[in-house]
């Protein structure tokens, strides 16, 4: 097994989900990792999805897929935070999921820091995007607390961006 990436903050660590563990995670099992909660939430079942898809479209690369959140007060996960896939175009799209107990912490905005300027940091990525829907305040702010800009909405769909 590939030794997975991983990102330490001050209270996080974020850590790379294999595709072998993604499998388990997408059926809501664990992958063998501790959940607040006891199971991955709905957000990280489907990124887990995502990277599963990819991974048998022979589109995954490692490091651009999804991201486990362990407090290391803890050691339990917290969300999923993770890339919708490698760089296209100079950019990349990041989404997450935290668990209801672990909101309102700055967990999320931790994370999406760290992640958003890990990718910034490759030469292939000079724009992060993360998106969101009009009526989910919360995660506007953690964009916003992250250093995101708002940019023109897609559709229904508020786009926020950080740029080198």
């Amino acid at each position: 097994m590939i030794k997975p990436i991983t990102l330490d903050t001050d209270r996080l660590q974020l850590r790379e989900v294999q595709p072998a563990e993604a499998e388990e995670l997408k059926e809501g099992r664990t992958a063998g990792l501790d959940w607040l909660g006891g199971i991955p939430g709905e957000g990280s079942q489907e990124a887990a999805g995502m990277l599963v898809r990819a991974h048998a479209a022979g589109l995954h690369r490692p490091g651009w897929g999804m991201y486990a959140l362990i407090r290391q007060e803890d050691g339990l996960v917290v969300g999923g935070m993770g890339f919708h896939g490698p760089p296209q175009d100079g950019s990349v799209e990041i989404g997450f999921d935290l668990h209801p107990d672990a909101r309102g912490r700055g967990y999320a905005t931790e994370a999406l820091a760290a992640l958003a300027h890990r990718a910034l940091g490759d030469p292939d990525v000079d724009t992060v995007f993360a998106t969101t829907t009009a009526d989910n305040v919360p995660s506007q702010g953690v964009m916003e607390r992250a250093g995101f800009d708002r940019r023109p909405d897609r559709d229904d769909t508020l786009v926020y961006a950080l740029t080198d």
